[in-house]
Order: structure tokens, then C-alpha cells, then sequence
């Protein structure tokens, strides 16, 4: 496989390439798309409570032929319907068919309720139980982790995070403490500069490497986040996208080109934070100018 198996802290092994199943909705649609991805190579299914597919992927599992060892199974704890973290990887085991997942994360520090270490505590008691293989969090930053790890029995495993060039240096320091303590870092919506962000200053080293190396940008960007030591966590209705995805795996840069992306990534976060901070500065004077009207129309 060109994508590589990365040790946790736990123990075990995790794909370091996982289909994501979030924003498919639920139905017949991610059910053929995690079958999908399952048939081009794909060992790793990432889904949540929240994104209310998880039967779904289970359905494309079951239906796949895997062995349970063959695939890896990642889910997250959302607070959906404010059920604790044991009755909701309980439901999330029954939606997906299995007797335990692979990876089970907390989304967000602000589901960790009441606090950061209570939460832990029920998760390090659910992996204690063997419903889960190993326990993690998503979207953690470094208070967060620091908070959490001051009383953790068990370290997490994993910390998924939003991670493309453009909030790469908002994300380093994150990266680096999860590094720091054994903490693999996942990352998700890595193709934001080309999906969402078009035309920004990343475009530049991005698509002279696609040509240099005659791949597609989305694989120079994988190539990218494999440099950081992150896990791609990647989505895609189209076979030929999937199947360019998992060749990333045999893509590597340089130190100097992943460099070239971080600066002009670095250019596009203070580019677009300018421009946010010019509408929202524009959006109050308009508020203010049409009070203003308003107040004027009716004194006359």
C-alpha cells in the first residue's frame, strides 16, 4: 500500500489515509460511497455520532466481506441528544455492526462536559472495557490537551484537526505539543486552498509542483500533510479522485518545496484574515449608516 500504518501510543496500527464520511448525509448515498472507497483500497472509514451516518458505513462494511482486522473503524463522541460517552459508543457500536471501533474521539473540547477530565475519565473507561481500541480527540488545542493530559490515566491517541496551509501556522503549535507527547495528529479538510479557496497565494508552489512531478494538486497538498507526519483524513464521490488519493501515498517533497507551501500559506492566512476583517469592519459601518438613515427618516 503507498500509504503507510502509523504506531499509536496505544499499541496499535492506524491507516494514515481514512475516508471520511461527514456532510454525505444519510441513505443509500454514503452507503455506496464507503463501499466505494473500501473497493479502490481504502482500510480506514472515518465517521461520527453527529454526522448521523454511521449506520451507513456500517451497511458498507458488513456488505465489503472484510474480516473486522482488515478495516479500521474511527468515530467520534458528538453529544448528540446529550447522551453520556458510554451509552453513545453503545448506539454507535449497534449502528455500525461491531463489538468494538478502532479509534473513538471526543469532537470537540466543548462536548468534554462537564469538564475535560470527567469526560476523559468515561473514555478511558470504555477502552478499559473493550469497546474501543484506542481513545482520542478532535479539535483539542494545546490548553485543551495540557488540561486533559494533567490528569489522564491513558494518553490520547490521536487529535484530528483542521489542517491545510492556510491555518498551518495558527495549527503548529498544536501539532507540535501533540508531537511532543506521542499524540498523532490527524487532519482533515486539507484541500480547503483548492476547494474553497481558489486563486490564493498557495496556488502558486502548489501547481508548479503538480507539473514538476505531473500529478494533480489535491496530491501535491496529501504529499504535504504526510510531510507534517499527519493522517489525511479526505472525502470524495469520484472513483478517479480516491484512486489519485491513495497515490499520493507514493509522493514525496522536499523539505524546501513543503517550506514554499508553509510561506505562501502563511501569505493567504493573513490575506484572508485581512479580508475577513475588512467585511466585518464594512458589515458594521453599513449596520451603522442605515440606523443612521432610519433615525434621520424618522425625525423628519
Amino acid at each position: 500500500m503507498p500509504w503507510d500504518l502509523v504506531e499509536l501510543n496505544s499499541g496499535y496500527e492506524m491507516p494514515t489515509i481514512a475516508f471520511g464520511t461527514w456532510k454525505m448525509g444519510n441513505g443509500e448515498g454514503p452507503i455506496s460511497q464507503v463501499d466505494q472507497a473500501i473497493n479502490v483500497g481504502f482500510s480506514h472509514v472515518d465517521t461520527a455520532q453527529s454526522y448521523q451516518n454511521e449506520a451507513e458505513a456500517g451497511q458498507a462494511i458488513h456488505d465489503s466481506g472484510l474480516k473486522r482486522d482488515e478495516i479500521f473503524i474511527t468515530t467520534k463522541y458528538s453529544g448528540l441528544n446529550g447522551l453520556d460517552i458510554k451509552t453513545s459508543i453503545n448506539n454507535s457500536l449497534k449502528n455500525l455492526g461491531v463489538s468494538y471501533v478502532d479509534l473513538y474521539l471526543i469532537h470537540h473540547p466543548r462536548l468534554a462536559v462537564p469538564d475535560i477530565p470527567t469526560a476523559w475519565k468515561q473514555m478511558e473507561e470504555i477502552k478499559k472495557d473493550g469497546l474501543v481500541k484506542s481513545i482520542g480527540v478532535s479539535n483539542f488545542g494545546v490548553k485543551d490537551l495540557a488540561t486533559l493530559l494533567a490528569s489522564a490515566e491513558i494518553k490520547p491517541a490521536a487529535n484530528q484537526i483542521l489542517l491545510h496551509p492556510y491555518v498551518y501556522a495558527t495549527q503548529a503549535p498544536i501539532i507540535e505539543y501533540a508531537q511532543a507527547h506521542d499524540i498523532v495528529i490527524e487532519g482533515y479538510s486539507s484541500l480547503i486552498p483548492i476547494t474553497q479557496r481558489p486563486g490564493g497565494p498557495v496556488d502558486v508552489p502548489v501547481n508548479k509542483l503538480a507539473k514538476k512531478y505531473d500529478v494533480t494538486p489535491d496530491q501535491i497538498l496529501m504529499a504535504w500533510v504526510k510531510h507534517k507526519g499527519a493522517v489525511v483524513v479526505t472525502t470524495s464521490s469520484k472513483k478517479d479522485r480516491l484512486e489519485g488519493y491513495l497515490n499520493a501515498g507514493n509522493l514525496s517533497l522536499t523539505d524546501e518545496e513543503v517550506t514554499a507551501i508553509d510561506l505562501a500559506g502563511s501569505e493567504g492566512e493573513k490575506l484572508f484574515g485581512a479580508r475577513k476583517a475588512f467585511l466585518k469592519g464594512t458589515g458594521v459601518l453599513l449596520g451603522c449608516a442605515i440606523l443612521v438613515g432610519l433615525y434621520n427618516y424618522m425625525c423628519y
